[in-house]
């Protein structure tokens, strides 16, 4: 049997923490930025979770 690999996109888009939780960047934060309010960028800036069956699905492509 062939070794699983990582999904490299997943990997560079989610990050696991330590206890097993999923976090993602938010969306947003790319263009047309001076517009947007600074409350709103700076809720933006922090990571956001997932939770449920897509967490799972991401946890089994990043740990290969």
């Amino acid at each position: 049997m062939p070794k699983v690999k990582t999904h490299k996109g997943a990997k560079k888009r989610f990050k696991i923490t330590a206890k097993g939780k999923v976090l993602h960047a938010k969306a947003g934060r790319r263009h047309l930025l001076t517009g947007k309010p600074s409350k709103r960028m700076r809720r933006l800036r922090k990571k956001g979770q997932i939770c449920g069956e897509q967490a799972k699905m991401i946890t089994s492509l990043i740990s290969g």
